[in-house]
């Protein structure tokens, strides 16, 4: 029932102009910090606990810019229903894919590792328009089949196909004679018990291995994506080859790049990361 009322907004959202949008995003922004204070406890102690150099007013500069990109990221993702293939490409550019394009003429499938770290909803758009790579992103169904089909919808316009987390591997492995990048969004929190544990924002953090286990296994070449925001609206993404040849490294050596890679973001602009997240609810729990 939710989902038939909702709908309607959802599409009257994704039609607006840019202008009005991000106008609707500041007024979204009032009632969400100044009113609601949504999941404010949980950013807040996020932020202490990863910039305990900052002061309380630092921290609250911090949280108010924060807010106002999540609703910015939040309109900007129902946008992606309606928009166009050129305003796509306008909105999120490639600062340069040369390392895409050598690895797909050498025939070489490869893993793309990102963060909650500016728009990556728009990251994965652009990197299916302009990439010689079918790109796969693993993502996790939703339990209600309505918005699981808009999600799919939204994510899959522009030519990229999902894998259901649970059967990523089966799925890659049967891909591998096909051209093909497989983007993991590797900052989710993992169960305590069965995570690589490490040094991340100034606390002890439990990290997924799959998107190692996955590239040693596979030995498919490492790439890292920064999403950064030059300015409201607009987005660019920027490679860095992390492992060519993965099944080379050693143990939670790549877990320890692509987690280190999205610290130096967060520090570098903290305001365009998921902090609303309860990222370490399992900390000190190894």
């Amino acid at each position: 029932m939710f989902y038939y009322i909702a709908i309607p907004f959802v599409y009257l959202v994704a039609l607006l102009p840019f202008r009005v949008m991000y106008g609707l995003s500041d007024l979204l922004f009032f009632f969400m910090y100044r009113v609601i204070g949504y999941r404010r406890k949980v950013v807040r102690e996020n932020r202490v606990s990863s910039f305990p150099e900052k002061s309380i007013a630092e921290i609250k500069v911090i949280e108010k810019d924060f807010y106002e990109f999540l609703c910015d990221l939040t309109l900007e993702t129902l946008k992606t229903l309606t928009i166009s293939k050129e305003e796509a490409l306008q909105r999120c550019t490639f600062i340069d894919h040369s390392i895409f394009d050598r690895l797909a003429d050498e025939k070489r499938n490869v893993i793309i590792v990102m963060g909650h770290y500016g728009n990556w909803e728009w990251g994965g758009q652009t990197m299916s328009l302009v990439c010689k790579y079918q790109l796969y992103v693993i993502y996790k169904p939703l339990a209600d089949k309505n918005f699981n089909d808009l999600i799919i919808k939204m994510r899959t316009r522009f030519g990229t196909k999902l894998y259901a987390f649970n059967t990523a591997l089966r799925e890659m492995l049967a891909n591998r004679s096909t051209l093909n990048a497989t983007a993991f969004i590797a900052d989710q929190t993992p169960s305590p018990n069965s995570a690589y544990w490490m040094k991340f924002m100034n606390q002890d953090t439990p990290v997924f291995t799959g998107t190692e286990k996955i590239a040693r296994k596979l030995n498919y070449p490492v790439v890292y994506a920064k999403v950064s925001r030059p300015k409201r609206g607009f987005y660019e993404i920027t490679l860095e080859l992390l492992s060519e040849n993965p099944k080379d490294t050693s143990e939670g050596e790549i877990t320890e790049m692509h987690t280190k890679k999205l610290e130096k973001d967060i520090i570098e602009n903290p305001a365009i990361w998921l902090w609303s997240h309860r990222r370490w609810k399992h900390s000190g729990k190894k």
